[in-house]
């Protein structure tokens, strides 16, 4: 379209002047006639022009953020992307492009993506990850700060360990604790140990075991006599603590110990996965009854928690094998019970434990391999779970990922997070119970499908 004149007649006292001047196009006219308008209301703008300006404030904000404080020029800016006004702003990816190599080829566009756009895997966020405890509110005894640290670079692993520990920190608390005037101790104490609890659970998720023996502590202490002198009540409820240890987890390892050990025949071939501390007195102490039996022992990364366990059975004398979780295969047709521990029990059946317990069970059960559950009662939870997605926790890094064959030194083989990389290391998974053959207890052996017969043979309602 070819462009018309504007002719501008200007008139002077003397004479009268002819100005020509070029019109605008028409693109440029409407361009000019959209400035000129007043900026549209949100009632006005269509869905699409609402969604773009909602882009261009964002990435405003997100320019701004990354800019950090600027002078207060820049409050200018800031104002015309609350109003919607264009602005050219860098966004949290920059794209550099890719221009000729040295060998005169063209090379490819590369993204450089900042920390904004590095945020992982968003679906497994919820996952609980150990982390150095920060400042808590109230005041934090001495022993738990050291048993949060502890906690949270796992130098305390294993559900028992962690239960044990807990309570002798919580019995530290208690003797040093000092009912404030006006107070009672049944009931200040309950809110002297809210902020303890909270730290050891900023370093690391509570476990079930820590959960069902905090609850039984809070009963304890909140049905102390009032008229029973301050050290006599806190004896008392350290008696208490040492009494729960006792019963709850040594005395019952003790018998399913025993219970367990029944099941093991001569000449049997024993698979276990990982390392459990009930699995591996049940192992030691059948090996001392005389029993003549070999133990394969199923490990995986990053803890390789099965380490620990080979090296006590092996230094006893007891023949083992060890090898990768992936190669199981190869030998579970030559195994006759497969013995695991558990981080809890649900009341539907199904087994909480360490990552990799699911694919051994299912893996036993389609060779007609009878799998085993060594498991204490205050393991249990009354809670159902379904999945391991909904409630997990991630392990740490541990050992390195390293490819063989080692053409390079191991510390430049250590897999780091990167903006492109997410390192996920689930902590447990879930066995469904019918991959499970039965559970001993330290009540007896039962089927994961009579779960409800536990609180009654505990004397108890619940759980």
């Amino acid at each position: 379209m070819s462009a018309t004149a504007t002719i501008t007649m200007t008139t002077l006292p003397s004479k009268s002047t002819i100005k020509l001047v070029p019109a605008q196009s028409h693109a440029e006219a409407s361009s000019s006639q959209a400035q000129n308008q007043p900026p549209k209301s949100q009632k006005q703008m269509t869905k699409a022009e609402r969604r773009e300006q909602q882009e261009r404030q964002r990435a405003a904000k997100a320019a701004t953020k990354a800019a950090g404080p600027q002078p207060s020029g820049s409050n200018q800016s800031s104002a015309q992307a609350k109003k919607g006004a264009p602005l050219a702003a860098s966004t949290n990816a920059s794209v550099k492009r890719g221009g000729k190599g040295p060998d005169g080829k063209p090379t490819k566009e590369i993204k450089d993506i900042t920390s904004d756009d590095a945020c992982g895997l968003r679906i497994f966020s919820h996952f609980g990850l150990p982390k150095l405890p920060g400042p808590s509110k109230g005041d934090i005894h001495p022993a738990i700060i050291r048993l949060g640290l502890q906690f949270s670079e796992f130098k305390i692993a294993g559900a028992n360990a962690r239960c044990i520990a807990t309570l002798t920190a919580f019995k530290t608390v208690i003797q040093d604790y000092v009912t404030p005037p006006n107070n009672t101790l049944s009931r200040h104490l309950l809110t002297h140990l809210s902020p303890q609890i909270t730290h050891l659970v900023s370093a690391r998720p509570m476990s079930v075991t820590m959960g069902n023996a905090i609850r039984e502590l809070k009963l304890e202490i909140s049905g102390s006599d009032i008229d029973l002198p301050e050290q006599d009540a806190k004896n008392l409820l350290c008696q208490k603590i040492d009494d729960y240890i006792s019963e709850r987890i040594t005395i019952a390892d003790q018998v399913i110990q025993e219970t367990a050990g029944t099941k093991i025949k001569e000449g049997d071939v024993i698979l276990t996965y990982a390392r459990s501390s009930v699995v591996e007195q049940v192992l030691v102490g059948a090996w001392d009854d005389g029993k003549q039996f070999s133990v394969v022992v199923v490990d995986s990364r990053p803890m390789l928690e099965g380490k620990k366990l080979l090296s006590v059975l092996s230094a006893i004398g007891i023949p083992c094998t060890y090898l990768l979780l992936p190669s199981i295969g190869s030998v579970i047709t030559e195994v006759s019970t497969v013995l695991v521990g558990a981080h809890s029990l649900h009341s539907n059946g199904a087994v909480f434990s360490r990552a990799g317990t699911a694919l051994v069970a299912m893996m036993a059960k389609q060779h007609s391999v009878p799998v085993v559950v060594c498991c204490e009662t205050y393991k249990f939870a009354e809670t159902i779970q379904l999945d391991s997605f909904t409630k997990n926790e991630l392990a740490p890094a541990g050992d390195i990922f390293s490819s063989f064959p080692l053409t390079r030194s191991k510390d430049t083989l250590i897999l780091n997070k990167q903006p492109n990389l997410e390192i996920l290391n689930p902590l447990y998974d879930l066995t469904p119970p019918s991959s499970i053959t039965a559970v001993v207890t330290e009540v007896g052996v039962i089927p994961p499908s009579s779960i409800s017969s536990i609180p009654l043979a505990l004397g108890r309602t619940t759980l």
